[in-house]
């Protein structure tokens, strides 16, 4: 039998500032008990290099405690796959090399250079690997850095249509030619046409007289392309700007209520659009 085709579905899930910042926020606490741990044992063992038999059981238990804690908070609500799997490994190196330690220790009778050699890898490669937290971040990375705007730069939208971005910061920035203004409502009606809206960022303020010349000379766009008329019963505050010739309609909908409907067959609308044969029996 054939194979049936897969269906994927691409969710974008929206961004939780609030989520992110407690995500970040207990991330910098695992770190600081990762950290505290990593003390924690390598003072363990250095204990037992000196008082090995007091030291070895209560330690070995304290490691597999929080080893095992950790990992059932690391594995839980996790799917199960081979990135679980390596997950669960590498967080439990740490553990099991300090309890390696503290068995040998306790066969290994008085301190020994052997041992204290061994204490000083894990500690340092336990503090700068940081295997636990690897772990972590492989099942569950951390969002985006949340970046906290500054209370005493307060910037002004430019708006998400490039355009208007490039409005904001050649066209309305202060001493430009339409200062206090945004571009708004932009349609693309060409390869180097395109219509908007000019609008006074001041209510009750006109839109200023803009010079042709001088964005012409920005745009890098002949003068006699450029128009910025009025807009049919609306006020002063905005303005039409047009750039460039528009191209014909080649929307099936917008010809039909354009050059159509008009003679042929007023009222009417254009809903769908079947290509192809007509469907009938078989001849």
């Amino acid at each position: 039998m054939p194979s049936r085709p897969l269906l994927k579905v691409d969710i974008e899930v929206p961004a939780w500032p609030a989520v992110d910042r407690a995500r970040w926020h207990l991330a910098a606490l695992q770190d600081a008990t990762g950290r505290a741990a990593t003390v924690a044992g390598a003072g363990l063992a250095g204990a037992g290099l000196l008082a090995d038999q007091a030291v070895t059981v209560p330690g070995l238990v304290a490691t597999a405690a929080a080893t095992l804690a950790g990992l059932v908070t690391l594995r839980a609500w996790r799917p199960v796959g081979h990135q679980r799997a390596t997950a669960s490994v590498l967080y439990l190196m740490p553990g099991a090399g300090l309890a390696v330690l503290l068995v040998a220790e306790r066969i290994v009778q008085g301190p020994h250079w052997g041992e204290a050699l061994a204490l000083a890898a894990w500690t340092v490669w336990t503090w700068v690997v940081r295997p636990a937290q690897l772990a972590r971040r492989m099942l569950a990375p951390l969002p985006a850095p949340v970046v906290l705007a500054d209370e005493d730069e307060v910037e002004e939208p430019l708006g998400s249509h490039p355009a208007a971005r490039w409005w904001a910061t050649n066209v309305a920035r202060e001493g430009g030619p339409a200062a206090g203004t945004a571009l708004e409502g932009i349609e693309v009606t060409g390869e180097r046409a395109m219509r908007a809206m000019i609008r006074s960022t001041t209510p009750g303020t006109p839109v200023p007289d803009i010079s042709i010349r001088h964005l012409s000379a920005l745009l890098d766009h002949p003068e006699d392309d450029i128009a910025i008329t009025q807009v049919p019963g609306r006020g002063a505050g905005v303005r039409r700007l047009t750039i460039g010739k528009a191209e014909a309609q080649t929307d099936p909908a917008t010809v039909w209520a354009q050059q159509i409907a008009p003679v042929a067959m007023p009222g009417t609308v254009l809903t769908g659009i079947r290509v192809g044969r007509p469907g009938g029996g078989a001849s």
